[in-house]
Order: structure tokens, then C-alpha cells, then sequence
């Protein structure tokens, strides 16, 4: 891992390391990385001290179970505000420890643990993520539910469908989308914030 970071920060280009381990985050960090995205929301007791010893940005992601289990008929008594709870809570942790606010991201963990129905209820609720003040994260580019709302995707359409979810965030306030096809994504989300603002946002 540490030769792919290392080559990434040689040229520039902003770095997060993926991972639930304070160990491997602290040594991404050391290399240059800038973020540490923990999709246990810092189960590693560890986490929130390395991550704040570097001045890092944090994404703490919700997940229930673990990626083994988390699919095994999960539910909730009303998803998004469990997930919000979750996560409110996680920050609160990772302010403690000496994370700085505006450096902590929420990601309400779309496809982790969750069912068609719960995925759609919490996108449909994102608005309640985002008036926390956190910024809030939503990766939901190419997943399966995707694909079994819409009877099946595969190559362009999966990210066609991905840049309608792109487009909703934008229009819910979410300050970072994850996407595998970026310019399309792009596009979407920049016509969504423009009908939002009701201006182009270019000088033409």
C-alpha cells in the first residue's frame, strides 16, 4: 500500500487511505496521506489519536455487523435516524479525542447493512444528515441495490444510474459524492447544484 500512496502524494494528488486500522492509517499518514476513511466509525480504539496526532480529515461511515455479517436480514426501527444517531455519536468521539470539526465527514454507509428499502430511505432522509453541520459523504456508485431496483445494470447504465443518486445529493447538500465514472458524475451534480443556486455559476 505504502509505495501507491507515496507515488500518489510525489505527484500531487490529494491521498485517503481506506482502512479500520489505526497501524496501517498511521503509516498511510506518515507517507502523506491526508484522510483516513473508517468504515467502522472507530472501532480501533486507537483511531480517533492517530488520526488527530496528524491533523487528518476523518469519514466515519456507518456499517451494522461487520462485511462478513452485515447483510444477514438487518434492521431497523427507523433507519436514518439510528444511522444519524450512530454517527452523531462516532463525532462525538472523535472531537474528544482532538479531531477538529470542520476536518470530520459522516457517510451514512449505503449498501453496508442495510436493504434495498433501507438504502432508499436514508438517500430519500439525506437532508437530516446534513443539517448535523458534518459534511456528509454518500458512496453509492455501482451498488447491487442499484442494479435491483432497475432489474439489472451493467457497464454504462449502472453509472447512469449512479449519476441520478449523484444528482439527488447534490440537491440534498451532500459535500462529497465517491463515483467510478467522475466526469459523468460530475456533470450530474453540477446541472443539480445549478438549478439549486438558479444560476450557472460561470461568467458566459
Amino acid at each position: 500500500m505504502l509505495p501507491v500512496v507515496e507515488g500518489l502524494v510525489a505527484r500531487g494528488v490529494p491521498v485517503s487511505i481506506d482502512t479500520s486500522k489505526a497501524e496501517v492509517a498511521r503509516a498511510a499518514l506518515e507517507a502523506g496521506a491526508v484522510a483516513v476513511n473508517d468504515v467502522t466509525a472507530l472501532r480501533d480504539p486507537k483511531m480517533a489519536g492517530v488520526v488527530a496526532e496528524h491533523g487528518a480529515g476523518l469519514v466515519l461511515m456507518h456499517m451494522r455487523g461487520d462485511p462478513r455479517t452485515m447483510q444477514d436480514d438487518p434492521r431497523y426501527d427507523d433507519v436514518a435516524a439510528e444511522v444519524r444517531e450512530h454517527l452523531l455519536d462516532r463525532a462525538a468521539v472523535a472531537e474528544a479525542a482532538g479531531i477538529q470539526r470542520e476536518r470530520i465527514c459522516l457517510d451514512p454507509g449505503i449498501g453496508f447493512g442495510k436493504t434495498v428499502d433501507h438504502n432508499l430511505e436514508l438517500l430519500r432522509r439525506l437532508p437530516d444528515l446534513v443539517t448535523t453541520g458534518y459534511p456528509v459523504l454518500v458512496g453509492a456508485s455501482r451498488k447491487s441495490f442499484l442494479a435491483r431496483l432497475l432489474g439489472g445494470l451493467d457497464g454504462a447504465a449502472a453509472d447512469e444510474a449512479t449519476a441520478v443518486v449523484t444528482a439527488w445529493c447534490a440537491l440534498a447538500g451532500v459535500a462529497v459524492v465517491r463515483a467510478h465514472d467522475v466526469a459523468r458524475s460530475s456533470r450530474a451534480g453540477r446541472l443539480a447544484a445549478a438549478i439549486v443556486r438558479g444560476r450557472s455559476g460561470s461568467e458566459e
